[in-house]
């Protein structure tokens, strides 16, 4: 079976927190572990409705709508699970590529800064539309989200490490 491309996105506050979600213990997948917002890219929302071998189609369109399509769904994943407004995130930044221990599905990950703070993302927080999956949302201080990520999926340990190697590099220019 092919393993379908996962996303997670790395959320910082705009006073530099880092927001978690404890999942809730009625989901598939995870049940009462701590993630970063995330979900997967909609083949639908580029046009692909199943596997097609067409050969009048224009791969070079199909491959650039898949490329916003990375982009785009991360922001409609923080945006449904947090719901906080699109307009308060970046553009969001790829890290890399994660994978899962248990069933080695791949995560692209994510950073994301968001220009409000953690008490106005409680507020709509309240309101997501995908806040079912989720029971709490925590605002972490860089320096203490390390400690758990031993409570997380394997994947978002690696976004987590992605993260770091990001800031390494960030500040070591």
């Amino acid at each position: 079976m092919a393993s379908p491309l996962g996303n997670g996105a790395i959320v910082e506050t705009s006073d530099d927190m880092i927001l978690v979600l404890q999942r809730s213990e009625n989901v598939g997948e995870f049940p009462g572990y701590f993630v970063f917002p995330g979900g997967h890219p909609e083949p639908n929302e580029v046009g692909i409705l199943s596997h097609q071998c067409d050969t009048d189609v224009d791969s070079g369109m199909i491959n650039k709508k898949i490329s916003d399509e990375m982009f785009d769904s991360i922001i409609r994943e923080v945006v449904e699970e947090i719901g906080v407004p699109a307009e308060s995130l970046s553009d969001p930044i790829f890290i890399g590529i994660s994978q899962r221990e248990v069933n080695v599905r791949p995560a692209a990950f994510f950073y994301i800064k968001c220009n409000l703070s953690p008490e106005a993302i409680h507020h709509f927080y309240s309101d997501a539309q995908d806040g079912y999956e989720s029971t709490k949302l925590l605002a972490l201080p860089k320096i203490n989200a390390y400690g758990w990520t031993s409570r997380m999926p394997g994947c978002h340990q690696g976004g987590y490490a992605l993260y770091e190697a990001m800031l390494t590099v960030k500040y070591d220019v």
